[in-house]
């Protein structure tokens, strides 16, 4: 027998099921539209035509765990850039490695490596901000390489004292397996652009970034530079950027697998930083970025509860015509295309595989956070050194 809803909850039932969809669609669709035709209307330039009198003084901060096979490579390239050497402070920050990882970069020329206690990552970052001489505190990780000329564009908008963060672009290569993660991020990367130039970007990379020194924030162990910085420096009226042409490149994850572990590590910590850190709260945000912040941040976060609400009340209205019956295939379908994807190499069903694990990792990172508590430490994601 059909599950033909009662006339009582039918509207309800109803609009929970177009709104759900509407938002999904809206978020990652409808949303980078919007922000075009908005910077279309505004016309303001990304970053603002100022430059420095001479190059600021940077600190390059490199958080490292068991990085012996990487790190001398990572300081070779950072010493290489095309920078005033003797304005560029170079600092390691070992985050309790087992390996070599210290003495290595000790012998590479690193100027300063610290050996500290297995806290995890943002905690050898705050370390390393505690002991840095520079105006600029610039941000890599370990298996990124970075361009030449990076460091220098990457500074460029801190001449204009509105700005207090900025991230690169980052590019990720040998990309053999079945994770599409570069497919995706190119079309991140264009949604941040548009959002650069409009109020500022509602997250970062953890490749290539810099932020003003007096704008750094010491967050908790479970923090993310990445997500963080952006919006709590929003609400302290700073402007975050993003500069495509300070670029660097990193191996990416070889297997969905290994993608789906990587996001549902970094979704473990969403809760402290949505509710914990403010993101949530739309106090002090300018309006602009308050509307950014709720449709890239709030409405991608709620798209594995979105769907969910979306099938549930699918199934309810079925037998109230063929337009719920035909939307209850396609949610099925997409379902079916997700499981196939890990057996047929057909685009498709690749792309359906990579949307459903990646939409899943939000809802498992927030299961882990109520299981495990906040994390702090992490892991190297397999096949990316």
């Amino acid at each position: 027998m059909s599950p033909i809803p009662s006339p009582d909850n039918q509207p309800v039932l109803e609009a929970l099921f177009w709104i759900a969809v509407a938002l999904i669609l809206y978020t990652h669709l409808g949303y980078p539209l919007v922000l075009r035709a908005l910077v279309a209307l505004r016309r303001r330039p990304t970053i603002e035509p100022r430059t420095w009198e001479e190059p600021p003084r940077v600190t390059l901060i490199v958080a490292a765990y068991d990085e012996q096979d990487s790190i001398a490579a990572k300081v070779a390239n950072a010493l290489g850039l095309d920078y005033p050497r003797e304005r560029v402070q170079l600092i390691v920050a070992s985050d309790g490695s087992t390996d070599a990882t210290v003495e290595r970069a000790r012998a590479a020329g690193a100027d300063l490596v610290l050996d500290l206690p297995r806290r995890g990552k943002v905690a050898a970052q705050n370390a390393a901000a505690e002991r840095a001489s520079g105006e600029i505190l610039a941000f890599s990780d370990a298996n990124s390489v970075w361009s030449r000329d990076a460091l220098r564009h990457l500074v460029e908008p801190f001449a204009d004292p509105a700005v207090g963060y900025a991230c690169g672009q980052v590019r990720f290569v040998d990309a053999d397996g079945d994770n599409l993660e570069g497919a995706y991020w190119r079309y991140e990367m264009a949604v941040r652009e548009l959002e650069s130039g409009l109020a500022g970007v509602t997250a970062g990379n953890g490749a290539i970034y810099a932020v003003r020194r007096e704008a750094y924030l010491p967050l908790d162990p479970s923090g993310s530079h990445d997500l963080s910085f952006p919006f709590l420096l929003a609400k302290r009226g700073l402007r975050s950027l993003y500069v495509p042409w300070a670029a660097a490149q990193e191996r990416m994850v070889p297997t969905l697998e290994g993608e789906l572990a990587r996001k549902r590590r970094m979704m473990a910590g969403l809760w402290d930083i949505v509710v914990g850190e403010g993101m949530l709260s739309p106090r002090g945000y300018p309006p602009l970025y308050a509307f950014e912040i709720a449709s890239h941040r709030m409405l991608r976060y709620a798209t594995p509860f979105l769907h969910t609400i979306a099938l549930a009340a699918n199934v309810a209205l079925l037998g109230d015509g063929r337009l719920y019956t035909a939307a209850l295939a396609a949610q099925l379908a997409l379902l079916v295309a997700a499981l196939l994807g890990r057996v047929l190499p057909w685009a498709p069903l690749r792309v359906a595989r990579y949307y459903a694990l990646t939409t899943a990792s939000i809802a498992l990172g927030l299961w882990d956070r109520a299981r495990r508590g906040a994390p702090g430490t992490w892991e190297k994601a397999a096949g990316t050194r």
